[in-house]
Protein backbone atom coordinates (compact mmCIF):
# COMPACT_ATOMS: atom_id res chain seq x y z
CA UNK A 1 0.00 0.00 0.00
CA UNK A 2 2.82 2.41 0.87
CA UNK A 3 4.50 1.62 -2.44
CA UNK A 4 1.30 2.45 -4.35
CA UNK A 5 0.91 5.72 -2.43
CA UNK A 6 4.53 6.65 -3.19
CA UNK A 7 4.05 5.98 -6.92
CA UNK A 8 0.87 8.09 -6.91
CA UNK A 9 2.65 11.02 -5.22
CA UNK A 10 5.53 10.84 -7.72
CA UNK A 11 3.09 10.84 -10.65
CA UNK A 12 1.23 13.86 -9.27
CA UNK A 13 4.46 15.79 -8.68
CA UNK A 14 5.70 14.91 -12.16
CA UNK A 15 2.46 16.12 -13.70
CA UNK A 16 2.70 19.41 -11.80
CA UNK A 17 6.17 20.07 -13.17
CA UNK A 18 5.51 19.02 -16.75
CA UNK A 19 5.54 21.56 -19.54
CA UNK A 20 2.18 23.14 -20.19
CA UNK A 21 3.28 25.49 -22.95
CA UNK A 22 0.39 26.27 -25.32
CA UNK A 23 -1.39 29.02 -27.25
CA UNK A 24 -4.99 29.17 -28.41
CA UNK A 25 -7.25 31.80 -29.89
CA UNK A 26 -10.16 32.66 -27.63
CA UNK A 27 -13.53 34.07 -28.58
CA UNK A 28 -14.82 34.78 -25.06
CA UNK A 29 -12.42 37.19 -23.44
CA UNK A 30 -12.55 37.19 -19.62
CA UNK A 31 -13.97 40.42 -18.14
CA UNK A 32 -10.76 41.13 -16.19
CA UNK A 33 -8.79 40.95 -19.45
CA UNK A 34 -11.31 42.97 -21.46
CA UNK A 35 -11.19 45.72 -18.81
CA UNK A 36 -7.48 46.41 -19.39
CA UNK A 37 -7.29 46.10 -23.18
CA UNK A 38 -5.93 49.30 -24.69
CA UNK A 39 -7.96 50.14 -27.80
CA UNK A 40 -5.06 52.12 -29.34
CA UNK A 41 -2.47 49.34 -29.01
CA UNK A 42 -1.74 47.08 -31.98
CA UNK A 43 0.01 44.46 -29.83
CA UNK A 44 -0.60 44.08 -26.11
CA UNK A 45 0.37 41.43 -23.58
CA UNK A 46 -1.69 41.00 -20.41
CA UNK A 47 -0.18 38.86 -17.63
CA UNK A 48 -2.20 37.35 -14.80
CA UNK A 49 0.79 36.29 -12.69
CA UNK A 50 -0.31 32.63 -12.67
CA UNK A 51 1.51 31.39 -15.75
CA UNK A 52 -1.14 32.68 -18.14
CA UNK A 53 -0.78 35.64 -20.49
CA UNK A 54 -3.12 37.04 -23.09
CA UNK A 55 -1.84 38.43 -26.36
CA UNK A 56 -4.13 41.01 -27.94
CA UNK A 57 -3.34 41.76 -31.57
CA UNK A 58 -5.24 44.07 -33.91
CA UNK A 59 -5.08 43.22 -37.58
CA UNK A 60 -7.02 43.56 -40.82
CA UNK A 61 -6.45 39.92 -41.74
CA UNK A 62 -6.88 36.38 -40.51
CA UNK A 63 -4.41 35.60 -37.72
CA UNK A 64 -3.01 32.22 -36.72
CA UNK A 65 -0.57 31.55 -33.88
CA UNK A 66 2.14 28.97 -33.30
CA UNK A 67 4.86 28.49 -30.72
CA UNK A 68 8.52 27.62 -31.13
CA UNK A 69 11.30 27.43 -28.58
CA UNK A 70 14.97 28.22 -28.88
CA UNK A 71 17.15 27.77 -25.81
CA UNK A 72 15.47 29.89 -23.09
CA UNK A 73 13.36 31.91 -25.58
CA UNK A 74 9.72 31.32 -26.39
CA UNK A 75 8.86 32.47 -29.91
CA UNK A 76 5.22 33.38 -30.54
CA UNK A 77 4.59 33.38 -34.27
CA UNK A 78 1.57 35.36 -35.42
CA UNK A 79 0.90 34.90 -39.13
CA UNK A 80 -1.49 37.30 -40.87
CA UNK A 81 -3.21 36.45 -44.15
CA UNK A 82 -6.12 37.88 -46.20
CA UNK A 83 -5.48 41.54 -45.36
CA UNK A 84 -7.16 43.17 -48.38
CA UNK A 85 -9.89 45.68 -47.52
CA UNK A 86 -10.85 44.00 -44.25
CA UNK A 87 -11.78 46.06 -41.19
CA UNK A 88 -9.40 46.13 -38.22
CA UNK A 89 -10.26 43.28 -35.81
CA UNK A 90 -9.12 42.32 -32.33
CA UNK A 91 -7.60 38.83 -31.98
CA UNK A 92 -7.02 37.49 -28.45
CA UNK A 93 -4.79 34.50 -27.71
CA UNK A 94 -4.38 32.71 -24.39
CA UNK A 95 -0.75 31.79 -23.77
CA UNK A 96 0.04 29.19 -21.11
CA UNK A 97 3.64 29.73 -20.07
CA UNK A 98 6.40 27.43 -18.92
CA UNK A 99 8.92 28.74 -16.35
CA UNK A 100 11.80 27.28 -18.40
CA UNK A 101 11.60 30.25 -20.80
CA UNK A 102 12.63 33.69 -19.59
CA UNK A 103 12.31 35.58 -22.90
CA UNK A 104 9.30 35.96 -25.19
CA UNK A 105 9.84 37.00 -28.80
CA UNK A 106 6.64 37.84 -30.67
CA UNK A 107 7.01 37.64 -34.44
CA UNK A 108 4.44 38.91 -36.92
CA UNK A 109 4.88 37.26 -40.32
CA UNK A 110 8.40 36.27 -39.32
CA UNK A 111 9.60 39.68 -38.05
CA UNK A 112 10.26 40.32 -34.35
CA UNK A 113 7.88 42.97 -33.10
CA UNK A 114 7.81 45.20 -30.04
CA UNK A 115 4.86 45.00 -27.69
CA UNK A 116 3.01 48.33 -27.43
CA UNK A 117 1.71 47.69 -23.94
CA UNK A 118 2.35 45.12 -21.19
CA UNK A 119 -0.24 45.01 -18.42
CA UNK A 120 -0.79 42.90 -15.32
CA UNK A 121 -4.12 41.84 -13.84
Amino acid sequence: MKKLLFILVVLILTACHSSSLSISKIERVPKKVQAVIEENSTLQMINNGKGISYIVFRSKGTVSANLETQDDTLIVKLDVTNQQDNPMEQHVFKLTLDPNYDTIDIQINGASTTIDNVTGI
